[in-house]
C-alpha cells in the first residue's frame, strides 16, 4: 500500500552516498503534521537536498574529479539536478490540484541517479 510522503522524508539516490531529506514548504496548504508532498517538489537544494558524495560517471564534477585522480574513479559533493517532476505519485489524490506524492515515486536525476523515497516522513497508525 502506497502511502503519502511528507515534509522530512528520508531519500535515496543510486549514486548518493548518504540519505538526503525532502523538504516540503508549506504553500500545499495540507498538512499531515507536516507540510505533504506533491509530485512538483522536485527542485534541487529547496525540496532535495545533496546525498553527501556523488559517484555517477556522467556528473561532470566526478568527472573531473576521476580525471585530477588519473582516472581512479573518484566521487565528488553531490548537487543533484532534478528538472522533471516525481513520477507516478498518486494520480486519484490531488494536493492543491496536483497529485500527491506517495512513496513508490521515483524522481530522475540529470547526472543518471534514481531517486527513492526509503521513509515516507508518516507512519500508519493502526487504531484497535
Amino acid at each position: 500500500m502506497a502511502v503519502q510522503v511528507c515534509s522530512g522524508a528520508a531519500l535515496g539516490c543510486s549514486f548518493g552516498a548518504a540519505p538526503a531529506t525532502l523538504n516540503v514548504t508549506p504553500q500545499n496548504a495540507v498538512l499531515t503534521g507536516t507540510p505533504a508532498a506533491t509530485i512538483m517538489d522536485h527542485m534541487p537544494m529547496v525540496n532535495i537536498t545533496p546525498f553527501g558524495m556523488c559517484s555517477s560517471a556522467q556528473n561532470p564534477v566526478v568527472i573531473a574529479a576521476t580525471a585530477l585522480a588519473l582516472g581512479a574513479p573518484t566521487p565528488a559533493p553531490c548537487i543533484p539536478l532534478t528538472p522533471s517532476p516525481w513520477a507516478p505519485g498518486a494520480p486519484t489524490v490531488r494536493i492543491a490540484n496536483l497529485a500527491a506524492l506517495d512513496n513508490s515515486s521515483k524522481l530522475n536525476c540529470i547526472w543518471g541517479g534514481i531517486i527513492t523515497v526509503s521513509a515516507p516522513g508518516e507512519t500508519i497508525v493502526l487504531i484497535p
